[in-house]
């Protein structure tokens, strides 16, 4: 969600910094704004809406200094407007805050009784005015931040700059990531390595509880306990190209079309091809000791994750529960010893998944994590490692993320299968075979994005659309309709086929788009009887289906989408690819924001 960049530089920073935000305008965000140092003064611009407001702003009311922080906010506390924007100031501090301060209230109040006035309504202004009157009491900057960081109760990164100490800022992270970068001469506080892409490639990640003292000459980290600790100045390999469009118009589009790509390489580091055999990272735990998995993610990662439990139920034999993160501690679940705890998530910081994760951490659970930031929080908590190799995913919208996800978690069902004795050797080197297809049927899907573009403005007037699918496309049904909620605004809703004539059928009338996931196979047939009941009652079906499955029901759709005849097992990764360009192409029909859908954060790093 929100982005944070700082600079202590040795030239102008006010064009730098907004080029950092612009990096991070992915993640969305409903506000930027940026606070320089500048003749002993706080040189504050803030603007809502599009960064362009911000750009505009600046123009009108430059902000010199060669020593900045700037942000993009994802409003919580407060609407999205200037007052509300960062960065927070008084007349001694600046900072801007990701995360959220679940105590904002009870301090806020505090500070009024003293007579502290606050400008907006956020909780991050509330970090600001602690800091200034520990400050304006004649601490130190570090003194002040070693005093106010123990009152915070919630999650936060933080950037701050001080009026009287125009060569330093101090950062500070507790559950929201937050970077070091060094150049020559100067040093950066980022988000995440991406935002400081164009400015360095040598990075350092704090720990949870670190804050850092930042000057020109490097950076003085301190743990929790205001230790002064060393950590690993790394090599980030993020690159400011990633984030450029090329001759796509959108970056989704773009993200859809490097699939057969990601998808080849995430399989890569995951397959022996010629010993047709699956090669998980070395662990330091049996796997065939694992008694039940326990999978938990948020959105398109928790679809993913669904697809997950078929193939593991099915292949390994392993009994598993799956959840939602937002809901999951919450339940008081039940975590048998021997148990692994699976986390999915692109980010690798989502707030909701990585409690989760800790929670389960404490309860003895080993901890499996697929994601795609291989440096994240949740990356580096886990006994296991599965990365994905998507590459930076900038539209909002995930999509390569996920197939790269289905990947790993097919590759890692026919591991589990293999270890507990129910997969021969014969066995696995089939599965090998079909997900070494993958890739190619992807690049075949991807042929008929002519068509699907076609027929969009078929579903673009709809106020109401149903996804259909059986087996493992019922997550793809569930998947299908976020997608096009999430980008084109029309309510979606899937539903497992058979389920539709108990109640959802009651929707289905002449206005009402069907979108029916079907491959031919052993559950084409149920499918398509349920098909026919919606077609009874006046339904426009949409029949997603191989060659065989649309010679035989596509009779009477208003469209129709021929996919590749593919296995069963790579059947999610395939079929996500038409529900994907489905959603995309309506959305640009309707003209809404794809890369960017209104009040959507692309790592949501609050509960």
């Amino acid at each position: 969600m929100c982005g944070i960049i700082g600079i202590v530089g040795k030239e102008e920073v006010a064009q730098r910094l907004v080029d950092g935000l612009r990096r991070m305008e992915y993640r969305g965000y409903d506000s930027a704004g940026v606070c320089t140092l500048h003749g002993g003064e706080l040189v504050r611009r803030r603007a809502p809406g599009k960064l362009a407001n911000l750009v505009s702003e600046l123009a009108r009311d430059p902000a010199p200094g060669m020593v900045g922080i700037a942000h993009t906010r994802w409003a919580t506390h407060g609407a999205p407007t200037a007052n509300n924007a960062h960065p927070h100031a008084t007349g001694e501090v600046a900072l801007v805050h990701n995360g959220i301060i679940e105590n904002f209230k009870s301090l806020r109040e505090e500070l009024e009784a003293r007579g502290r006035i606050f400008a907006s309504e956020t909780d991050s202004e509330v970090v600001a005015h602690l800091i200034s009157e520990q400050v304006e009491q004649g601490a130190s900057p570090a003194d002040a931040v070693k005093t106010v960081l123990p009152r915070l109760r919630g999650a936060f990164a933080l950037a701050i700059a001080f009026r009287q100490h125009p060569d330093m800022l101090i950062g500070a992270r507790l559950g929201s990531p937050l970077v070091v970068g060094f150049g020559e001469g100067e040093t950066f506080l980022g988000s995440d390595a991406l935002a400081l892409a164009s400015l360095t490639q040598k990075i350092t990640y704090l720990d949870e509880g670190d804050w850092v003292i930042v000057t020109r000459e490097g950076a003085q980290i301190f743990d929790s306990g205001n230790q002064p600790v060393q950590r690993e100045v790394t090599t980030s390999g993020a690159s400011a190209a990633a984030i450029e469009k090329g001759n796509y118009r959108h970056f989704m589009q773009k993200e859809i079309f490097e699939q057969p790509t990601v998808v080849a390489q995430t399989l890569r580091s995951y397959l022996r091809p010629l010993e047709r055999q699956v090669a998980l990272p070395q662990i330091d735990f049996d796997l065939s000791a694992i008694s039940r998995v326990t999978i938990v993610a948020c959105g398109t990662s928790f679809y993913a994750g669904m697809v997950a439990k078929y193939w593991f139920e099915q292949f390994a034999r392993l009994p598993v529960d799956i959840d939602v993160a937002s809901e999951f501690r919450y339940r008081q679940p039940v975590l048998e010893p021997g148990g692994l705890a699976l986390f999915i998530s692109q980010s690798g910081e989502t707030a909701d998944t990585l409690a989760a994760l800790r929670h389960c951490k404490a309860a003895g659970q080993t901890i499996a994590v697929v994601v795609n930031v291989p440096t994240s929080s949740m990356a580096r908590e886990a006994d296991l490692l599965l990365p994905t190799h998507a590459g930076p995913e900038i539209g909002v919208a995930s999509t390569k993320a996920f197939t790269c996800q289905l990947a790993v978690l097919a590759a890692l069902a026919a591991h589990l299968a293999v270890r507990r004795g129910r997969m021969d050797r014969a066995e696995e080197a089939e599965i090998v075979e079909h997900l070494l297809q993958a890739p190619a049927a992807l690049n075949a899907a991807l042929d008929h994005d002519d068509e699907i573009a076609a027929m969009a403005h078929l579903i673009a007037p709809a106020r109401d659309v149903l996804y259909m699918g059986r087996g493992p496309d019922y997550p793809l049904a569930l998947e299908g309709a976020l997608k096009l909620k999430e980008i084109s605004y029309i309510h979606a809703e899937g539903y497992a086929s058979g389920e539709m004539k108990h109640g959802p059928i009651a929707l289905i009338d002449e206005h009402v788009p069907v979108i029916v996931l079907a491959p031919s196979g052993p559950l084409f047939e149920k499918t398509v009887s349920n098909m026919q009941e919606v077609r009874a009652r006046g339904g426009k079906i949409v029949l997603i289906s191989d060659a065989a499955g649309l010679a035989e029901a596509g009779e009477g759709c208003i469209a129709t989408i021929e996919m590749p005849r593919v296995h069963p097992l790579i059947a999610p990764l395939v079929y996500a690819v038409p529900v994907q360009l489905l959603a995309y192409h309506t959305a640009c029909v309707k003209g809404t924001d794809v890369d960017q859908p209104r009040n959507l954060a692309k790592s949501v790093t609050v509960e």
